[in-house]
């Protein structure tokens, strides 16, 4: 009886309409402020803009046939079955289980909703510095989708997704139906792709074994083109996308909110001046302090104070601006 059970209550609440579209492959939606507008997935509609999904009201509607209400109802109209059987498939996609969201696997964030703290590779990836070098890669992924509505939901531009070469990849393999991101070492050469989650399954970030990110500078190599021997320095990913989308292509990511060994020779090497922007929690601030410390021998470093419990990727552009300006 226990796994034919479901908790309405629960579901509504812990599971985003954002994470249910993107389950859905769900392209090509526009936001408005808190939603999400497009042609209804089931019937497309005549209208460019007949289906809107409202991110903080968790529900939807369609001028166009009049179908509206909660993720449940959507799973229904999506699936053509009843409310209790898109219950549970909201329950077995999103990991909740039956009367208690308390053990949840927690869903991508909805946009214009904040992540949480541990949804970052620094909480979830703790490898060692090991030794050697990142083996290339023998190939490329193909047929990466890079207007995605979970970068959308992020803050990411299709420009910026294209530039980075990050995108969702509906192939086979570890990185199947997840947000890829392509990680190069110092000499360009792609070593790794790094896979987000997007629907709430663990783990968050995947990374091939064997490869450590410590003895790598994620976006090394363009913050290098670019000639300037200034660099920002953040921890993750989209903290890196972010800055650059904001008109800092000099920006690079620890991956983390601590640097190796290598990584700090990495730095020396490729710049006079270093900025740190790393998030404004306990784990950020200690790792700049750490951080200033031992750069502070070699080069001029600064720290670049972000707010009390934000994140550089959930910043705007004109607040990152107005930062760095600083």
């Amino acid at each position: 009886m226990a796994s034919n059970w479901v908790d309405f209550a629960s579901v509504k609440q812990a599971v985003p309409i954002a994470a249910v579209l993107q389950r859905y492959q769900v392209q090509n939606l526009k936001k408005h402020g808190a939603e999400l507008r497009g042609r209804f997935p089931i019937h497309k509609g005549e209208s460019t803009e007949s289906f809107h999904a409202n991110t903080e009201k968790n529900c939807f509607q369609c001028f166009s046939c009049g179908k509206r209400g909660n993720v449940l109802d959507f799973v229904a109209a999506m699936e053509g079955c009843g409310v209790r059987d898109a219950g549970l498939k909201l329950q077995d996609w999103f990991g909740l289980a039956a009367g208690n969201t308390s053990g949840a696997k927690t869903p991508a964030p909805a946009a214009g909703v904040s992540s949480a703290p541990e949804d970052k590779l620094a909480r979830e990836e703790t490898a060692g510095e090991g030794s050697g070098e990142n083996k290339p890669l023998g190939f490329q992924l193909q047929g990466i989708v890079h207007d995605y509505l979970y970068l959308d939901s992020r803050g990411i531009t299709k420009e910026t997704a294209e530039h980075f070469g990050v995108g969702f990849f509906p192939g086979r393999g570890s990185m199947s139906f997840r947000v890829v991101i392509p990680i190069h070492n110092a000499a360009g050469q792609l070593v790794a792709y790094a896979g987000r989650s997007v629907d709430g399954s663990e783990p968050r970030y995947k990374l091939p074994a064997g490869f450590h990110k410590s003895l790598e500078l994620f976006n090394l190599p363009r913050a290098i083109a670019t000639g300037e021997r200034g660099l920002i320095v953040v921890e993750g990913f989209f903290d890196c996308m972010k800055v650059h989308q904001a008109g800092y292509p000099y920006v690079v990511a620890l991956m983390g909110c601590s640097m190796s060994e290598r990584q700090e020779r990495l730095l020396l090497a490729n710049a006079d001046m270093v900025l740190l922007m790393l998030d404004g929690d306990e784990a950020g601030r200690k790792g700049t302090d750490e951080i200033m410390l031992r750069l502070g021998r070699s080069v001029w470093v600064k720290d670049v104070c972000v707010p009390d419990g934000k994140q550089p990727d959930q910043m705007s552009g004109e607040e990152i601006q107005e930062l760095l300006k600083k």
